[in-house]
């Protein structure tokens, strides 16, 4: 976001409250400093409680608001309620956010040709049925610059910003693409991203693979895409441009991968790149839990894949979930004897959170009340 506006000319202050472990006085007194008057805010479910805070804080002290992320695309009408955001945009937001600034930050077009498309004020909506409509994405991912690092500054960050282990640093993060085309029934992104995936170029990767390396002194670099491997020609285009160019890089996929989309020459072709780690979205080892969160993915495939990339020496970590529909003592039982029988080197075993934008939260409407108090994936409900 901040490097697609100042591509279009804005200047924008990044500020990563969460790494500073900033009091909202402080963030307050920055934008003050600075002369900032609108301030962005990325919203997901886990911090709900602290956005909302922020906001209205902000919002008492003169700022203008735009709320965005995960959760208010889903829960527009709850966010604008509780936070007293100006706005919030639903999808991605980079093109609305740039039609936002050039707007002079009023939703309502000047020319008199309607509104930002996506973005939405809380007289918009009667409630959480209310009837909305995505912001425009940018179709080609290579058109947005590199994120923003030279505000971001990786050398502030922690050794291991995603999961518990590197193997060297500083580290790099990359989106090489977004969204998934599976429909996972815990997961928003399918319904975030509408099940469709847009890749940005191998070329384009390497770049910044190159500028972060150079500029930053990078040694290691996590891939977050929900799933990097989808695409063979992608992900074979990127390996081969590391090797062919001879980086000499640490790679890994912490986001983790999807076991059916492996083989054997292309775990042979990331080795030789670099991956030295890749995770797994095993979620359960019972196949009426996998069927039931539709899931798409039968346990023979994730053993053998597990089997396969271990083979090659690549570590490997299983992501589990406790908790998904047909969950009982026993499946959980035999998820864990799971793990102890296969050549998993890493287990991790979250707990269930039902999030606005999963097809579950729509599938248990009125079966619970959310508390976003609690410490997501670690408390049950």
């Amino acid at each position: 976001m901040s490097s697609y506006l100042q591509k279009h000319g804005y200047n924008v202050l990044l500020i990563d409250g969460l790494r500073d472990r900033l009091e909202n006085t402080e963030i307050l007194d920055i934008l003050k400093r600075e002369n900032i008057k609108v301030a962005g805010i990325t919203c997901l479910s886990a911090y709900y409680n602290e956005v909302v805070l922020l906001s209205r804080y902000l919002k008492e002290n003169g700022i203008k608001v735009i709320v965005g992320g995960v959760h208010p695309t889903f829960m527009p009408y709850q966010t604008l309620l509780e936070s007293k955001a100006d706005y919030a945009i639903c999808g991605e937001g980079e093109i609305a956010m740039l039609a936002l600034a050039k707007n002079n930050f009023n939703y309502i077009l000047h020319n008199g040709l309607g509104r930002i498309k996506g973005v939405y004020a809380l007289s918009d909506l009667q409630d959480e049925t209310t009837p909305f409509e995505k912001a425009d994405i940018v179709e080609k991912l290579d058109d947005i610059p590199y994120p923003d690092w030279r505000q971001m500054n990786l050398n502030s960050y922690p050794l291991a910003p995603h999961g518990a282990f590197a193997k060297y640093f500083p580290i790099g993060i990359i989106f090489s693409s977004r969204g998934c085309p599976y429909s996972c029934k815990f997961c928003a992104s399918p319904n975030f991203y509408d099940k469709k995936v847009r890749f940005r170029s191998a070329e384009n990767i390497i770049g910044e693979i190159k500028y972060l390396i150079e500029n930053f002194k990078v040694k290691e670099i996590q891939f977050e895409d929900d799933n990097i491997t989808f695409k063979r020609d992608h992900i074979e285009k990127i390996c081969n441009f590391i090797i062919d160019n001879k980086i000499k890089i640490a790679l890994s996929c912490p986001n983790g991968i999807r076991a059916g989309r492996v083989d054997e020459d292309l775990i042979k072709l990331m080795k030789k790149a670099g991956f030295y780690y890749c995770a797994i979205g095993v979620e359960s080892a019972n196949k009426d839990i996998l069927r039931n969160i539709d899931k798409k993915e039968s346990i023979e495939t994730i053993i053998n894949s597990i089997k396969l990339i271990a083979k090659h020496g690549i570590v490997t970590q299983g992501f589990f979930i406790f908790g998904l529909p047909g969950e009982t003592k026993e499946t959980i039982e035999e998820t864990i004897n799971f793990t102890l029988n296969t050549d998993l080197e890493r287990a991790q075993f979250l707990i269930l959170d039902v999030l606005p934008g999963c097809d579950l939260w729509n599938d248990l409407d009125g079966e619970f009340v959310s508390n976003f108090s609690k410490k997501s994936y670690k408390e049950p409900e």
